[in-house]
């Protein structure tokens, strides 16, 4: 497995398992498989509805907490925001059956963001959380947090994959020593991915499958990313990545396929910014 080095230190697997969309009744095994299989960074959230069995698979699993590396993530909160900030991780962190996380997500920009990210900030200090860090964050957002306050958020986990590759939020976060994360590296097949021309031909040259090729593509960017698969199968070849290289003609290639533009939802409408802030869990 292949680290990078969070801003405070932390070491970070650069690949992981991440349980998005898995239902409860099948993240259990989901998660047993991918410890198996050798991933050490589980990414979960509140939002999700299947920490208690992230949980089980962790304490079922044998595998020292020391080895492990679990992300979980805040749902925006209702004021006061720093006191619900607080009660949001303590209930995580016992649906998760930890006594910390090693890495702590605001899920949303959405909110008291800097009510949320003082109670974070404590989380941090007190070591309930080993790293803390953002998701959704465009450029503007994550250097307003960066500018304002006192702790840079350790992570931004946003989406990207060869049709969005976000290259000016990769920029900044280099600048300022946040670590960029993806998610929907895959981007759930759309653009006939597992089928591109592009993909398939580099894949072909090494002998090695479309999503194999864009995992090792993330990762020669030094992005962190945590393919999802309910595949055990899958999931080995997934983490299988570590062997092979893309050439600088390769990953010029792949580079080409942006399109600079989201697959899923932006994050700058109206509309969604309403609905993702009036969402609550417990609803």
């Amino acid at each position: 497995m292949q680290y990078v080095t969070l801003n405070n230190s932390v070491q970070m697997p650069i690949l992981g398992f991440g349980v998005y969309q898995i239902p409860a009744d099948r993240t259990e095994q989901a998660v047993t498989d991918a410890l198996a299989a050798g991933y050490r960074l589980l990414d979960t959230a509140a939002a999700y509805g299947n920490e208690e069995a992230v949980g089980r698979a962790i304490r079922n699993s044998g595998i020292p907490r020391a080895d492990l590396f679990v992300t979980t993530k805040l749902w925006v909160q209702d004021a006061p925001a720093e006191e619900n900030t607080r009660r949001a991780l303590e209930s995580s962190l016992a649906a998760l059956g930890l006594d910390h996380v090693d890495l702590y997500l605001m899920h949303q920009p959405y909110g008291d963001v800097y009510g949320q990210w003082r109670a974070m900030e404590a989380a941090l200090r007190e070591g309930l959380a080993r790293a803390i860090g953002v998701a959704n964050f465009h450029p503007d957002r994550l250097l307003d947090l960066v500018l304002n306050n006192e702790t840079t958020p350790q992570v931004n986990q946003i989406e990207t994959h060869p049709f969005f590759q976000r290259d000016p939020d990769h920029a900044l976060m280099r600048e300022h020593g946040v670590q960029h994360q993806a998610w929907g590296g895959f981007p759930e097949g759309r653009n006939d991915l597992f089928t591109h021309p592009v993909l398939s031909k580099i894949a072909e040259a090494h002998g090695r499958s479309v999503a194999q090729v864009v995992l090792r593509w993330l990762i020669q960017r030094e992005i962190v990313t945590i393919p999802k698969s309910v595949n055990a199968d899958r999931m080995a070849q997934n983490i299988d990545v570590f062997d092979f290289r893309l050439t600088d003609e390769q990953m010029a290639a792949v580079a080409a396929l942006d399109t600079g533009t989201t697959l899923f939802f932006d994050h700058h409408d109206p509309e969604m910014v309403a609905w993702l802030s009036k969402r609550r869990l417990d609803s």
